[in-house]
Formats: structure tokens, sequence, C-alpha cells
């Protein structure tokens, strides 16, 4: 070494992470009260993991008691990702959603940690398990705006004949009165002139192996639960959590205050119903909702059915080692 050379003591390499090409990811689909959630949280103090959210509503900041957002304490015991993306009154779409998620699990995956996919949105879990080929179409207010004053004229059934002219696959598959998704499915036809149906294709070879199980229980168990849910929802605030969303001006015709519990509380606080009724109309939708979940959810045949009563983490661990298993000798 020559005279006042400088001895550069040597930069640590960079931790050399590459992501497997298609990692895999466990999924824990089911209706909404089914106990998704508690699952997860069971499984994690078995394996190292980070938690997905395939809830459309929980990207919302500020809706967290009528979404079952997973609890802060919840949240630290276990990361979670795609909660809390956007305010009430921003623009979140399908396509977005998808493109944050697989992100998501590739960065999870490169950390040495299972992507656990957790939700009851069939389009959301879809759009990562099958990688659907999306149209990335930004809303177009004016035309939302024109569908939307057709809507509160003459009701939801005013934009069925439309969708079944220019997208009879997915007026048969869309909820009809979920005027937001009737809304969105005319708009990308709109912009693209391909139905949104046709969108919505799996890819041959999607970016992640997913490993699916679904929850389900009797019917009569899962309207149960969903009844002493939503009772500890308006005992633990969801009404002052809906009032102070109109008082922070989200109207009520957003997208994200429109969902099912929000739009009840709300016509409850514009004097238009009792507590009592908005409560029973509550439940009432969210049972005809679960009732649609399921419906979506039989359609997947990868789906590994397990009673949500009985359910434990054991055996979600076994249906994960048999699945990676099945991949390695593939």
């Amino acid at each position: 070494m020559g005279a006042g050379a400088r001895l550069v003591p040597p930069v640590p390499a960079p931790d050399r992470v590459t992501p497997a090409p298609t990692p895999t990811t466990l999924a824990i689909v089911g209706p909404t009260g089914v106990g998704k959630t508690a699952l997860a949280l069971a499984l994690a103090a078995h394996v190292p993991l980070e938690v997905v959210s395939a809830d459309s509503r929980a990207v919302y900041r500020w809706m967290d008691v009528g979404t079952a957002k997973p609890t802060l304490d919840e949240q630290l015991l276990v990361p979670h990702h795609l909660i809390d993306l956007v305010d009430p009154d921003e623009p979140y779409s399908l396509a977005l959603y998808q493109r944050q998620a697989l992100g998501a699990i590739r960065r999870i995956a490169s950390r040495g940690r299972l992507p656990l996919l957790v939700g009851g949105a069939g389009l959301y879990v879809s759009s990562v398990c099958d990688c659907l080929a999306l149209p990335d179409v930004p809303p177009d207010p004016g035309f939302r705006h024109k569908l939307e004053e057709r809507a509160r004229e003459h009701g939801w059934q005013a934009l069925q004949p439309e969708l079944e002219r220019v997208d009879p696959e997915a007026a048969r598959r869309i909820d009809l009165k979920n005027v937001r998704r009737v809304i969105r499915a005319l708009e990308v036809f709109h912009a693209t002139g391909r139905p949104f149906s046709a969108w919505q294709t799996p890819l041959e070879q999607p970016p992640v192996h997913s490993i699916q199980v679904g929850l389900h229980l009797e019917r009569h168990e899962l309207y149960a639960r969903i009844d002493q849910r939503i009772d500890a929802w308006i005992a633990g605030g969801f009404v002052d959590e809906v009032r102070g969303l109109l008082e922070r001006g989200y109207e009520p015709g957003l997208p994200s205050m429109s969902g099912i519990g929000y739009r009840e509380i709300a016509a409850m606080l514009r004097g238009e119903l009792s507590l009592a009724d908005a409560v029973a109309q509550l439940k009432q939708a969210t049972h005809q909702y679960a009732k649609r979940q399921m419906t979506w959810f039989r359609r997947r045949p990868r789906l590994q059915w397990l009673d949500a009563s009985t359910a434990s983490a054991e055996e979600v661990l076994g249906l994960l080692t048999a699945g990676r298993a099945a991949r390695a000798r593939a």
C-alpha cells in the first residue's frame, strides 16, 4: 500500500433478496362475518406472515367500524397491507388494487414471509389469484353523474337494460342492485368499447401461486354471527362514525358511503329511518350480501372449504404444506 494511503473498511454487500418469480400466496376467503380475520391471526402464531386485505372498503380511511377493519392492536400484532389507502371521496379501482396487492405480495415474499390474502370481495380475490387482465380506466365524473341521476330518479332498474344490451355477461354476474358496480361496468364499456366482462379473463400463468381456503357456516349460524357483529357495531360507535363522516362533508352518494351499513345509518341520521329500522335493514342487507358472496365463491373450483366453526390454524397449515408440495412436484 502506498504512503499516505488510507485503509477503507469494506462496504457490506446489500442483502441479496430475490423474490420468487411466482410467490406462493395463501388466501383465506369467505362471506362477511364468517371468521376470516380470527383465523388469520391464529395462523400468524405458527408461521411468519403478513396480511394483504381483499376488502373493497377497507381501503378507505376513517371507515373502521362499519368495515370490520382489523383493530390497531391486531395490525400491530400482524402487519396488514392495503388498508387506509385513500380518503372516502377519492377514486379507487379494481385495477389499482390489483397492482398494489401484487406489489405487496412480492415484497412480503422477498422478506421470506408468507403473503396471506384475506377478504370477501370476490373480484378483489380473483384479481390477485387469477390475475385478471383488467382495464385501467379512470373514473369519468360526467358519465357517472348522468347515470347516478338516472338511477336516483328511476331506481336501480333503470340501468339494467343498457347493461344487458352492451354486456349481457356482466348483467348476469353483477348484483344489479349495486348501482356502483353497474355504473363501473358501463363506464368501462363507454371508455374502451369492450364489455367489462371481456376484461375479466384470467391469465394463463398468474404471477402468484395461490393456495385458496374458503370458510363456510350453516346459513342460520352465519346470519346469527352477522347480527351479533352489527349489534356490536352499534354499541361500539358506528352511528358516531357515520355522523363524523357526514360532518366532514362526505356525501351519502359517494361509492364509499353508499355501501351496506353506511347508507342505512346515514338515512337514520337524516330522519328517514328509526335506529331500530336502520339496524333491521342493515342486518337484512348483510344477510343478502353474504348469500351472494357464497354463491360467487362456490363457483371457484380451486377453493378448499373448511367449516368455520371448527377450522384451526393447524388445519390451514396442513393445506398450505400440501399445496407447496404439489407445486414442487409439478
